[in-house]
């Protein structure tokens, strides 16, 4: 799908959905590059600043990882992408079920600073993965 040119004329998909709330009091504005870290990694992402999504809670819905080593995908590998599973850790599993946790991962977002590139870490969010 993502290495159809059809269907890849759409807008930037691949983005941190982020309540308005939330992102005031990190000084991030739509569109600007926020960073989102974990315990297992971080990434840096575009903003997208919603009322539909819930206080303290990150969304990536379309977290597609193309620029990985070894992908073989011409048309997808030049578009944007970032692979989620960066942000999860594989040691942690739902007590209930005892499957790996890729819902509800503990994450620190924060905005990219322009001139030096330096973040700053403030707040604990949920990623939730759609």
């Amino acid at each position: 799908m993502h290495n159809y040119a059809r269907l890849m004329k759409q807008p930037d998909r691949c983005t941190a959905l982020l309540h308005p709330g939330d992102a005031r009091a990190r000084g991030i504005r739509h569109g600007e590059p926020v960073q989102i870290a974990s315990k297992s990694g971080s990434l840096t992402i575009k903003a997208e600043l919603t009322e539909d999504i819930m206080p303290g809670v990150v969304s990536i819905p379309h977290g597609w990882g193309h620029q990985l080593e070894g992908t073989q995908l011409a048309l997808a590998n030049r578009h944007p992408g970032w692979n989620v599973n960066r942000l999860t850790d594989d040691g942690t599993v739902d007590g209930l079920s005892g499957n790996a946790v890729f819902n509800g991962v503990p994450v620190w977002v924060s905005a990219v600073e322009e001139a030096g590139g330096e973040e700053e870490q403030s707040g604990n969010h949920q990623t939730q993965k759609h």
